[in-house]
């Protein structure tokens, strides 16, 4: 395991969806509106896109919460909530097709629910970790836990508001409840200090100028 301040990191996050007004509503109405941006794409995409979006809070209640306003913003249930060794978690998939996680370490309540997101996290399905990390390390981000050819997790600075990690693609598959198969577009498009670039896996990092979310505007497919 390795622990150092990262140098690099992401400044946004932007979900290419067919509809924004819809894919709009859907992401205020769960509450994560502030956490991504949305771009207007007719990309072809298929099966599991290759990444999730992982929200971590507070304990079971707050778990709950968050997955029963996806459900009834439309999204459906890929794995609903429950317990296990780590915690307690759920897995739901948006209107828009992209798959979000909603976890915490906590496997008993100590409080009232809330609308609180702990950590905001972006999982990548990568099929050789060794040679993604590497490529990840090349564009200035830092290693802070690495476990095996399993899963990597790179440092974020205060400011980032996304938490980046890697994870085997077959492995991320099976913990959301998904097949592995997907073809086309991943449908995100990462904003980071690094500059602009395609990773190993096909996913498109774009410069970013600023952390803060930014109203969302449709644009150009991709």
């Amino acid at each position: 395991m390795e622990n150092n301040a990262a140098t690099t990191s992401i400044a946004s996050v932007t979900l290419e969806v067919a509809d924004l007004e819809a894919a709009h509503r859907f992401h205020t109405a769960f509450g994560v509106d502030a956490h991504v941006r949305l771009r207007a794409s007719e990309a072809h995409s298929t099966g599991f896109r290759g990444f999730t979006l992982a929200l971590t809070v507070s304990g079971p209640a707050t778990v709950d919460s968050f997955l029963g306003a996806a459900l009834d913003a439309g999204a459906t249930v890929l794995k609903p909530a429950a317990k296990s060794l780590w915690g307690y978690g759920g897995v739901v998939q948006a209107p828009d097709g992209t798959t979000w996680k909603v976890a915490t370490s906590e496997k008993k309540d100590n409080g009232p629910a809330t609308r609180e997101i702990d950590e905001f996290v972006l999982l990548l399905g990568v099929e050789d970790m060794k040679a993604s990390k590497q490529f990840y390390v090349g564009q200035g981000l830092t290693v802070a836990k690495s476990f095996g050819g399993k899963y990597t997790e790179f440092a974020s600075d205060e400011s980032s508001p996304v938490k980046l990690a890697l994870y085997k693609r077959r492995g991320l598959a099976k913990d959301l409840g998904v097949a592995v198969d997907g073809t086309g577009s991943h449908r995100i498009v990462l904003g980071g200090t690094a500059g602009s670039f395609t990773d190993p896996d096909g996913f498109v990092w774009e410069a970013a100028t600023s952390i803060a979310p930014a109203p969302s505007t449709p644009s150009a497919t991709s």
